[in-house]
């Protein structure tokens, strides 16, 4: 990555404001059910208490709408950071800026500070030019190391790092490292899995792949739009027929560069959506008019298995069912188990992947698990990522 990083700064004794992704999931009384995103940045947040920084983290969570809501408040994670620490975390709840920078002058070097969700302010998500000059005016440096969201041009990643000196912090620029290497210079076979609810949110990803993958699985509600675009009815499944077009150019294109683009061949489809509902495995081509079709059949899991198994690098990223409701989670559990198990590298990115490799209990068999679903997805794209390309130039090397 040609961006400078933390360890080619000065940090001891300096005010770090460092942009996190704390944007974990609770359950209904508040407790976080799951702190892998938390986790991820503590070799950051370490080497900045080695160092004697000021830490100063900057997170969101959920989507408040730059409104305070009571249940999107950041104490349950300030409170998770101190137990992972084993250390104080400033927890500093107000919203007032002066309030904040009163608070944050009692921070000493080696200690580490949380503001309050960052997207309570309005001006975050639209990048006020105001509220980055106030954030920036809290620090010295500043670090990115939420690779989640820096798809996302918001005043606490973009807007501030171009008014300090802005570096990657060790998170980040071990995703930009591990998704870069599939794209630039993968192992083959490279296979990528794509999946998920609709083709529109994937376009983009599934035209780049057929440059980069030798193999392009897709399954999910998007899988439908293709099949439809090749004169299968679908029944009542999910589809998205102001995409046909585009599906079928995607297909096209798969032919004229010679890659494999693999679609579900059997469907278990469903009268209804619903625990107790009636379903059945049919082949593609005898969805029934009033079902539908929420995961692949048997004959897909055992196609996309064999490809998966006898890949060198696979990138994962969306369900190819609905996978929150267990009577439909079968395809992408196998598909969970299959990454797993191959033997080459394996990214996965997105949180119904991820969620199936958890309540399997696989994540140590993936080599990468990506932090942020959208900006992985980006990534692969080919999209310049704002977030990443706001931070300083590294120096050129030699003359």
């Amino acid at each position: 990555m040609r961006k400078k990083q933390l360890t080619d700064v000065e940090v001891t004794n300096q005010r770090v404001l460092v942009r996190v992704d704390f944007n974990v999931p609770k359950d209904r009384d508040g407790y976080i059910t799951d702190d892998t995103r938390i986790r991820a940045t503590l070799p950051t947040i370490n080497h900045l208490r080695q160092k004697k920084a000021r830490t100063i983290l900057l997170s969101h969570l959920g989507r408040p709408g730059g409104q305070i809501v009571e249940s999107l408040r950041l104490g349950s994670v300030a409170r998770r950071l101190e137990e992972l620490l084993d250390a104080p975390v400033h927890y500093i709840e107000d919203s007032d800026w002066a309030s904040v920078r009163t608070r944050l002058a009692s921070v000493k070097p080696g200690e580490v500070a949380l503001l309050e969700n960052i997207r309570f302010h309005p001006g975050e998500a639209r990048n006020d030019a105001e509220m980055a000059r106030i954030l920036a005016s809290l620090g010295d440096i500043f670090v990115n190391d939420a690779f989640g969201v820096s798809h996302r041009a918001h005043a606490s990643n973009v807007g501030v790092a171009r008014l300090l000196p802005s570096v990657a912090g060790l998170l980040l620029t071990h995703e930009v490292s591990m998704i870069s290497r599939a794209i630039d210079d993968p192992e083959r076979p490279f296979v990528a899995l794509i999946g998920g609810a609709k083709v529109s949110d994937k376009i983009g990803v599934l035209k780049n792949l057929l440059f980069l993958a030798d193999v392009v699985l897709v399954g999910g509600g998007m899988a439908n739009t293709f099949l439809l675009s090749q004169g299968h009815s679908m029944g009542l499944s999910l589809v998205e027929e102001d995409k046909l077009e585009e599906a079928r150019a995607i297909l096209e294109q798969a032919l004229e560069l010679g890659r494999h683009l693999v679609l579900p061949e059997d469907l278990v489809v469903a009268a209804e959506f619903s625990p107790a509902a009636a379903r059945q495995t049919v082949p593609v081509d005898a969805v029934p008019d009033d079902w539908s079709a929420l995961d692949i059949g048997e004959k897909t899991v055992a196609t996309f298995v064999a490809h998966i198994a006898g890949a060198r690098t696979v990138v994962w990223n969306g369900p190819v069912g609905v996978f929150e409701m267990e009577l439909f989670a079968e395809g992408t559990e196998a598909m969970a188990v299959a990454v797993a198990k191959c033997p080459g590298t394996t990214i996965v990115g997105g949180g119904d992947s991820i969620a199936a490799l958890e309540k399997l209990g696989l994540t140590e068999g993936i080599t990468h698990i990506s932090t942020g679903g959208g900006a992985s997805l980006e990534f692969l794209e080919g999209k310049e990522l704002p977030g990443i390309a706001a931070l300083d130039d590294a120096e050129s090397q030699g003359g």
